[in-house]
């Protein structure tokens, strides 16, 4: 995974991002979605979604702050169990 969108986008999702990805890898469902997922299998490490993003919610997999690496796992989980990542979104902020 090149790109993981962190704890910041929770509650904020300003979908700059969505705007400027060429290859809409970013998802959510609207009015379940807290927070914003880039799929792994799909981002193609272009890098344009970190710069737009109003709330610095989006790092290189490789610079992550400590405080934010649960979010690696979160992101790829989406696109297992929605459910399970929703609910620890939930546990996070709110």
């Amino acid at each position: 995974m090149a790109f993981v969108v962190t704890g910041a986008c929770i509650d904020v999702m300003d979908k700059s991002c969505l705007e400027v990805c060429p290859v809409d890898c970013i998802i959510h469902e609207e009015g379940t979605d807290r927070m914003l997922f880039i799929n792994p299998d799909d981002c193609i490490e272009c890098g344009a979604c970190e710069p737009s993003c109003p709330t610095t919610a989006i790092f290189s997999d490789d610079r992550i702050p400590a405080d934010q690496k649960e979010f690696v796992e979160l992101n790829i989980n989406y696109f297992k169990d929605k459910d399970a990542v929703r609910a620890r979104v939930g546990a996070i902020k709110g």
